[in-house]
């Protein structure tokens, strides 16, 4: 009687308990040209964050007056976007062409990964690039003997390890959970949140984890950057003249408005999503930080930057008078 028992329990499991091999991402569910149009409006984003983080790290790479730590950290965000673009556009260029896609459980995870610690790397470039602009504003007298080589070449060696560590970490735990009933992802990516809510399996323990990975990766740079926004403030509005804080303050605005924008995006999907929040507009919240911000953050850099601007025209003056020639 009981080994009859344990072979229909078997035979149960067998047949609706079948694992999941790959999962369906839904993208947006609509009409063709609207996707068609989004898939061109993406392609055309795509290419332009290419281009624009490219010249950042090329420019930087070749014209001395850029070579500083604060451009130096600028070259580094320019690469995390260009990793961070090409896990995600062109997985959703296919998605919205044939307006859904399968992706493996293995290419799901490895999305993951890569999507994990560029935001990761992200977090630690702004909180450091903060740091920079606290020292250079608050303490200028310091600056050269603070903000080092050695430093930046460090601060940027454990901002990569650490962003890899906390999403080999992550990747790990959820590629041990069990999927055995729907395989369907209603999302642009293989996101962590949408991907734990079709696990069979008890995801307390993964929650919390995210939970104590995120105190390092994400609250501790938030409260650096804040305090250092903090007494940065302060003491662009102890400086006498109008002239002399509208100077200060520039040197710091283009990070200011980079944070804002990668934060606040990602504090309202991860950190506080509203209840009422439906699937759609967090889909448009991710599209916000995972495609336009880094195509946004070359421009704001670009065009708010006098010093950019001047190896861009050096850049062309050279490149027309060796054609002349």
């Amino acid at each position: 009687m009981l080994l009859e028992v344990s072979s229909n329990f078997l035979l149960y499991l067998q047949t609706n308990l079948t694992v999941v091999r790959e999962f369906l991402l839904l993208g947006f569910q609509s009409r063709q040209l609207l996707r068609n149009l989004l898939f061109l409006l993406f392609l055309v984003v795509f290419v332009a964050t290419i281009c624009g983080n490219l010249l950042i790290i090329i420019l930087v790479s070749t014209s001395k007056n850029l070579h500083t730590p604060m451009y130096f950290y600028i070259s580094q965000l320019s690469i995390s976007d260009i990793l961070l673009s090409t896990n995600i556009v062109p997985n959703l260029l296919h998605v919205l062409l044939n307006n859904g896609g399968t992706v493996s459980f293995i290419g799901c995870m490895t999305q993951i990964y890569f999507f994990v610690s560029t935001e990761g790397l992200e977090c630690f470039l702004l909180t450091v690039m903060s740091y920079d602009r606290y020292v250079a504003i608050c303490n200028p007298l310091r600056y050269s003997s603070v903000i080092t080589n050695r430093f930046c070449v460090t601060s940027i060696i454990i901002s990569w390890l650490m962003g890899n560590v906390f999403s080999f970490i992550v990747t790990i735990t959820s590629s041990k959970l069990n999927f055995c009933g729907s395989n369907i992802i209603d999302h642009l990516l293989c996101d962590l949140v949408p991907l734990l809510e079709l696990s069979c399996s008890d995801t307390f323990s993964v929650h919390l984890e995210i939970f104590v990975l995120a105190i390092p990766s994400v609250m501790v740079p938030t409260f650096i950057i804040v305090v250092s926004y903090i007494y940065i403030v302060v003491s662009v509005l102890r400086i006498p003249s109008s002239t002399g804080r509208q100077k200060a303050f520039s040197t710091c605005s283009s990070h200011l408005i980079v944070v804002s924008i990668f934060y606040w995006t990602m504090f309202s999907v991860y950190v506080f999503p509203k209840r009422e929040q439906t699937w759609v507009s967090s889909k448009i919240l991710s599209l916000l930080y995972t495609v336009f911000t880094p195509f946004i953050n070359p421009i704001i850099y670009s065009l708010r930057n006098k010093d950019i601007k001047k190896a861009i025209k050096q850049t062309l003056h050279k490149h027309i008078s060796r054609n002349k020639h």
